[in-house]
């Protein structure tokens, strides 16, 4: 009796002895495949995840992910190749239209100089109104394609304060034609931040152009100590969803007024060129903006 109670604890040790051994291998199996799965998605490979088991399912489990990850990859090329493609087209389509426009305003400054009638000259201002906005639509588009393609590395030391002073005194008529007279809060102290001078401009001025398309006549703009520029307004054209795909190239609100869809885009890349982070909510009817260096 003895002699069979050791055998069955010696077979019981050599079966936990055999699971362990198991559950170890396994472990490492799903360690393998984990650490092969992130060097895949970090790297253009189209080396298999090999793993040191045996264990059938195991190697199952690393053959199908192997196959996912080669299917995520030709995606990811195809997405890719499109948009390149994209920015392209977006890059010939606004030289092209630069050219025909440079002549048009050329033609109609020579039209502004003849002596033609009253109702002429109005329907003259008309088609010298409508050109000037093609021409803003087209150097937006053109800006964009430079913007996405070459990254200005260049930097200087930026006083944030007198930069947001600067911007807000540009639009500062363009703000009360709108019937929106700001409310604005920056502090004494002086905030300094190392940015490429013309990309911060352009941000603030794409901030500027969403309040006067999309603001309710209100506005309030804030610079915080820690470098954080605050552009808050009640806007009823903007809910969660539009919120949501506002930083979308070509996205436009209905209410976009003629608009490329691509200033708040090009602000958000510019930003994150830089270091920094913006992002849009809204609390209540209260539609904000927060830009951080």
């Amino acid at each position: 009796m003895v002699w069979l109670l050791c055998g069955l604890c010696a077979a019981l040790g050599m079966i936990v002895i055999v699971l362990l051994c198991k559950i170890a291998a396994l472990r490492r199996a799903a360690g393998e495949i984990g650490a092969a799965f992130c060097a895949r998605l970090d790297e253009d490979s189209n080396v298999g995840i090999d793993v040191s088991t045996a264990d059938r399912r195991m190697r199952c489990l690393a053959a199908e992910i192997d196959r996912q990850l080669k299917r995520l990859r030709r995606r990811h090329i195809r997405f890719t190749q499109g948009d390149r493609e994209l920015k392209d087209a977006v890059t010939n389509i606004a030289h092209d239209l630069r050219t025909p426009l440079t002549a048009i305003c050329g033609y109609m400054e020579l039209l502004e100089q003849k002596d033609v009638p009253e109702d002429v000259r109005k329907y003259l201002q008309i088609i010298e109104n409508r050109v000037d906005v093609l021409k803003q639509l087209t150097e937006e588009l053109f800006r964009y394609s430079v913007i996405v393609s070459t990254a200005d590395d260049s930097r200087e030391t930026i006083i944030m304060n007198h930069a947001l002073e600067e911007c807000i005194a540009a639009h500062y008529s363009a703000l009360l034609k709108s019937g929106i007279e700001p409310e604005i809060s920056i502090p004494d102290t002086l905030i300094e931040r190392s940015l490429n001078k013309a990309s911060f401009f352009r941000i603030l001025d794409n901030m500027m152009g969403n309040v006067l398309k999309y603001s309710d006549g209100d506005l309030y703009i804030a610079l915080s100590p820690d470098g954080a520029i605050i552009f808050r307004n009640h806007s009823k054209y903007l809910n969660e969803i539009r919120i949501g795909r506002l930083f979308d190239r070509f996205y436009t609100v209905e209410n976009g007024q003629g608009g490329t869809g691509l200033g708040l885009s090009i602000a958000k890349i510019l930003t994150e060129q830089m270091g920094g982070t913006i992002q849009a909510y809204k609390e209540g009817e209260v539609f904000t903006i927060e830009l951080v260096f």
